[in-house]
């Protein structure tokens, strides 16, 4: 088991890699439609997405927590 004081590093890095599998997903279905190449593709784009993703949702996540919390009563 993970300790709880690392729980927001857990969250951030599975949301990260869901929404960035979900993204690619879209985004490389769209560019080379749905053929035998499509899950290579898929893969090669989403793990440097992932790459991505992860550190800017560790970075955005504060941020965006203040401007819900302003925008929430």
């Amino acid at each position: 088991m993970i300790p709880a004081r690392h729980a927001p590093i857990l969250f951030a890095f599975l949301l990260s890699g869901m929404m960035s599998f979900i993204v690619s997903g879209v985004a490389i279905t769209r560019a080379v439609g749905i053929d035998d190449t499509l899950p290579l593709a898929w893969l090669g784009g989403w793990l440097p997405a992932w790459c991505v993703a992860f550190p800017c949702v560790m970075f955005l996540a504060p941020f965006t927590r203040r401007i819900v919390a302003r925008l929430t009563v």
